[in-house]
C-alpha cells in the first residue's frame, strides 16, 4: 500500500530559519541584489509575491544583452542564477518585519513573517517590492494596459512608431508628454481631458510640432476586433488613435516598510501629486538600521535595467555592512580568548616573573 507523501518545507522556510539577508520582492532589483549577495557567500532568501509591475508587457526593452526578452523569461533566468550560487527563491508574501534589539538597544536583526504563517530571521533586509501603476478612471482603459496603453516612450515608443498616438492628459505635464512622443510619431493628439488649459507658450509649441489638441473629457475607448481604434469623448465623438499614452500615479508597495516605521513620501511635480516613493540614500540604505531598498519602491522612474543596477548597488552596501559586523564580532571573540594583562609591577606579577627566571635559586639554593 503506497504511503502519501507529505509536502516538504524548503529548508529556507523551516521554522525560525536564519539568513544573512532576506530580500522582499523577486523582480529585477531583488534578484540582482540576491545574486550579488549569494556570490558574496551570504545566505540569502528571496520571497516573491509574483506580482511584477511589467507582467502585462510582452517584452523588456533597453536591457543590454536581453533586448526583447519576455519579462517572465528574464525573471526565470534570474531565479536560476541566484539558485546556482546557493541562494533561495520562494513564492510567498511578506506581511511584516520586526526589528530585534539587544538589551542595550543594539540591532540584532529582524523577524520576518509570511502570509502563510512561516517565520524566518534575517540580519539585514533588502526591500524591492516595486510599485503599483494607478491608471486614470476611464471605462475600458485599464484592460489595454501593456497593450496599446503605455506611459514610457523609451520602453514602448518604438513599438508604436508612426502610428496615431493619443496622449491623455490628467495634469500640467500632459503637454510635455505629447511633445516627447512626437519624437516617435508625426500623428500625435493631445486630449486635454482633466488637465488645465495650456499656456500661450505651450500652445505655440504644440502648433509648431503639428500636435492636435482635443477638448472635452474622455469617457471610454473604441475597439475593433479587440484592438484599440480611438477614444470616446463625453460629447459622443470618437477620435481615432492606435495607442494611448497616460501618466499613471506611481504608488510604492511599502506596506512592509510602513510596519517598520518607514512611510513612503508623496512625490510631486509642481502642484500635481505624481505618486509615492520610499526615501533612501545613494546605495539604498534607509533611516532604519539594517534596511535597504532598491528599484521602483524608491525610484518610480527606474527602468528594468536601472532597477537591476540598484539591486546590485544595495547588495554591495549590505555585504560591506555585514563584513563590519562580522569583523567586530570576531575581534570581541578574539579578545575573550586572551587573558587580561596584569599590572606590570604588582607583587603577584613580580613573584611569577622571578619564579620563571630564577627557579629554585630565588631561595638561595
Amino acid at each position: 500500500m503506497a504511503t502519501q507523501k507529505k509536502d516538504r518545507i524548503p529548508a529556507a522556510l523551516s521554522a525560525e530559519a536564519h539568513h544573512d539577508v532576506v530580500v522582499v520582492g523577486g523582480g529585477a532589483a531583488g534578484l540582482s541584489g540576491a545574486l550579488a549577495l549569494a556570490r558574496a557567500r551570504r545566505s540569502v532568501l528571496v520571497v516573491d509575491a509574483g506580482e511584477p509591475r511589467n507582467a502585462p508587457a510582452d517584452r523588456v526593452h533597453n536591457y543590454l544583452g536581453r533586448e526583447g526578452t519576455p519579462p517572465s523569461e528574464l525573471l526565470a533566468a534570474g531565479r536560476a542564477e541566484v539558485a546556482a550560487y546557493g541562494g533561495s527563491v520562494v513564492s510567498g508574501r511578506v506581511v511584516s518585519a520586526r526589528r530585534r534589539t539587544g538589551d542595550g538597544g543594539e540591532h540584532e536583526g529582524f523577524d520576518v513573517a509570511l502570509a502563510d504563517g512561516t517565520r524566518v530571521r534575517a540580519r539585514r533586509l533588502l526591500v524591492a517590492t516595486g510599485l503599483v501603476d494607478e491608471l486614470p478612471e476611464v471605462a475600458g482603459l485599464a484592460q489595454r494596459w501593456g497593450r496599446e496603453l503605455l506611459h514610457c516612450p523609451y520602453c514602448h515608443g518604438w513599438e508604436v512608431r508612426d502610428q496615431p498616438i493619443g496622449v491623455l492628459a490628467t495634469g500640467p505635464n500632459g503637454v510635455d508628454k505629447a511633445l516627447l512622443f512626437r519624437q516617435w510619431s508625426a500623428e500625435v493628439t493631445l486630449f486635454l481631458h482633466t488637465a488645465p488649459e495650456p499656456s500661450e507658450e505651450q500652445w505655440e509649441q504644440l502648433a509648431a510640432r503639428g500636435i492636435a489638441v482635443v477638448d472635452g473629457k474622455v469617457t471610454g475607448v473604441e475597439l475593433t476586433d479587440d484592438r484599440l481604434t480611438g477614444l470616446r469623448l463625453d460629447s459622443g465623438r470618437a477620435v481615432p488613435c492606435r495607442a494611448v499614452v497616460v501618466a499613471p500615479r506611481f504608488a510604492a508597495r511599502g506596506a512592509v516598510l510602513a510596519r517598520l516605521g518607514l512611510e513612503a513620501d508623496e512625490q510631486k511635480g509642481g502642484e500635481q501629486v505624481l505618486g509615492s516613493a520610499v526615501a533612501a540614500g545613494p546605495a539604498g540604505a534607509t533611516r532604519i538600521p539594517g534596511v535597504w531598498v532598491a528599484g521602483n519602491v524608491t525610484d518610480p522612474y527606474a527602468g528594468v535595467i536601472q532597477a537591476a543596477a540598484a539591486g546590485l548597488t544595495a547588495a554591495t552596501s549590505i555585504n560591506g555592512d555585514l563584513v563590519k559586523e562580522d569583523t567586530a564580532r570576531a575581534v570581541a571573540a578574539h579578545r575573550a580568548r586572551i587573558p587580561a594583562p596584569r599590572e606590570p609591577f604588582a607583587a603577584r606579577t613580580e613573584a611569577e616573573v622571578c619564579a620563571r627566571v630564577l627557579g629554585g635559586r630565588r631561595h638561595g639554593l
